[in-house]
């Protein structure tokens, strides 16, 4: 096998590293900002196919992506954990799209007030800071290396890159069809919840974490700013609190800001000695285990 450099360390490229290094590869992931620094550190990590295109493909990434972290849930390490939740809807709705990619859903019939249809389903529920930091020992566990390094293009020089730089596509393929979509959070004290609730529509999302709670959002088109805006935090809170009464008086502990990396479609493609893999929207967590396997195909022997 030979040697692989994966640039970009958020969720998907160390989720690539780790494949491609089972695979039997010699890794090393080179990226600006070292994983705790990433956009998907901010992420409530709530698997839930948001944003992401083309349907198909996103169906069976995200099948396969929820079979694994099923899988890592088995151990605490990993900051996996499947908890039973609800996504709520204004008016009635045929079955998601993404249905195929889970084992059972079934229709919710206990709304809250101003929903008229909704299903439940079980769905890995990922602690990001955990996650990112179990993902960064698998490499180093497994040979590979981590280096920050602030890149201006793509390596050259024989060796394989697997391009997974999220927003930064906008500079490393010139490809202005990557753009942000910012996502401002409010973590906030655990009170006992044991249930995610999600309203695609707002985005309104209450994600229980083992210590704490992630409610959310926002989707801001073409937003740059990662400075959490007081407003906006509390018509998040707001609308979290009127979906979720037990939130009713949680103690803030932080805000927090991530800027999504929308395209129109995911690119995962191979071009001469790059693997292009970036443009997940909302979804990086929910497609990471399914898009690494198949960039583990695209680099071959």
């Amino acid at each position: 096998m030979g040697r692989v450099i994966v640039v970009g360390a958020g969720v998907v490229g160390l989720t690539c590293a780790v494949r491609l290094l089972e695979a039997g590869h010699r890794v090393d992931v080179v990226a600006r900002d070292l994983p705790l620094e990433t956009t998907s550190v901010v992420a409530a990590a709530l698997w839930y196919p948001y944003r992401a295109l083309p349907q198909d493909r996103v169906t069976a990434w995200a099948a396969t992506s929820y079979a694994v972290l099923a899988d890592l849930a088995r151990d605490e390490r990993t900051g996996v954990r499947m908890l039973t939740g609800i996504e709520v809807l204004r008016t009635p709705q045929p079955d998601p799209w993404w249905r195929a990619a889970v084992p059972s859903l079934d229709r919710e019939t206990a709304l809250p007030p101003g929903y008229a249809d909704g299903w439940t389903f079980v769905s890995p529920v990922v602690d990001m800071p955990v996650h990112l930091r179990w993902l960064t020992a698998r490499i180093e566990e497994l040979g590979g290396t981590l280096t920050r390094m602030n890149l201006s293009a793509l390596p050259t020089g024989g060796a394989l890159v697997i391009h997974a730089t999220g927003l930064g596509a906008r500079h490393f393929s010139a490809d202005p069809g990557v753009t942000p979509v910012r996502g401002q959070v409010v973590v906030l004290e655990q009170v006992g919840l044991e249930r995610w609730t999600l309203d695609a529509d707002g985005p309104t999302y209450v994600v229980p974490r083992a210590r704490e709670i992630v409610v959310g959002g926002t989707a801001e088109e073409g937003e740059w700013s990662r400075t959490p805006d007081p407003t906006t935090a509390e018509a998040v809170l707001h609308r979290a609190t009127a979906l979720v009464p037990e939130l009713e008086g949680a103690r803030v502990l932080r805000h927090k800001v991530g800027l999504r990396p929308a395209r129109p479609t995911v690119r995962l493609e191979r071009v001469g000695d790059v693997v292009h893999v970036y443009g997940h929207g909302g979804a990086g967590v929910t497609l990471s285990w399914g898009c690494a396997a198949e960039v583990v195909g695209l680099a071959g022997g």
